[in-house]
């Protein structure tokens, strides 16, 4: 199935429906996402922590137009951080957000007030604050939360998508804080991305350049081992701990360890029962992944 179809499906509630029902979905998911509930979230951050990984966690959900939904998600990240500070976890551990799963497309300032309850919470516990980056509809709402929140929480980081043709532009006007650059994971129009893998690893190299010639703190979200190599080498002219690799939750493991003896290896832990279109977004980034669902659905 063409990476379009599969993230076209990542929007589809019938095919939302569908997969969820599936009894094999289950076992199939926990590859990538680390259980339903905090308790798996715990005990996945508690075995990469033994590995020497630094987390990131996401509370999975997006796109809420309810906002009683929207405060289900900050009292879930509110008692994430609760936890980690209770269990010892919290120091040097992050937490992803997403805005469209704080109100962002809903009236006023709730997504904006929610993500500053987030992080005044991180603060006490010692924990950082990503903002997600969703798709090209979003960006300048997620770029002038932030600003605000960084009005009282300059850490807050943020994720920018290579892929997206105005990024190199946002990202020489971020290139002092913390930034988070992934390639992308929406399936966007010509007219504002890049289409073709190769444009748009000539477009993250080009940001990886930008942010790590800055003064902020580049993370490299990546697992494309060209790009690891890239990357490593323009740290080479960087103080130890100015900037960070990061990988998700059950992809290239063996790479996270190996990275983790040199550099500092943040893991993207997602966990939540709202994991279907983050799933959905996995499989269509790298056809391993793909296959491997499709084998389970063969063999179980």
């Amino acid at each position: 199935m063409p990476n379009s179809l599969l993230l076209a499906a990542a929007r589809s509630s019938r095919l939302r429906d569908l997969v969820t029902s599936m009894p094999l979905s289950k076992g199939v998911v926990d590859r990538f996402v680390a259980g339903e509930g905090l308790d798996g979230a715990v005990r996945a951050v508690r075995e990469l922590a033994a590995d020497g990984l630094a987390v990131t966690l996401d509370h999975l959900g997006e796109d809420t137009r309810d906002p009683r939904q929207a405060r289900r998600t900050r009292d879930a990240y509110l008692r994430l951080i609760s936890v980690f500070e209770e269990q010892g976890l919290a120091d040097g551990a992050d937490a992803s957000v997403k805005l469209s799963a704080l109100g962002q497309a809903l009236p006023g300032d709730l997504a904006l007030d929610h993500a500053r309850d987030v992080c005044a919470a991180a603060a006490r516990a010692g924990m950082t604050v990503t903002l997600d980056m969703e798709d090209h509809t979003t960006v300048d709402s997620t770029l002038d939360v932030l600003g605000k929140l960084r009005a009282d929480f300059p850490w807050v980081g943020v994720a920018v998508q290579a892929m997206l043709r105005r990024s190199e532009g946002d990202l020489r006007e971020l290139a002092g804080s913390r930034v988070r650059l992934v390639k992308g994971a929406y399936a966007e129009p010509v007219s504002v991305a890049y289409q073709d893998k190769r444009d748009i690893d000539l477009a993250y190299v080009r940001g990886l350049r930008t942010l790590m010639r800055g003064n902020g703190y580049p993370m490299v979200a990546t697992h494309d081992p060209r790009i690891i190599d890239i990357a490593s080498a323009l740290a080479a002219e960087r103080p130890p701990g100015t900037y960070e690799f990061q990988m998700l939750y059950g992809i290239r493991t063996a790479e996270q360890k190996r990275l983790a003896r040199r550099h500092r290896m943040r893991v993207y832990v997602p966990y939540g029962a709202d994991w279907y279109g983050y799933f959905m977004r996995r499989l269509a980034e790298r056809p391993a992944n793909l296959a491997f669902f499709l084998r389970s659905l063969v063999t179980r």
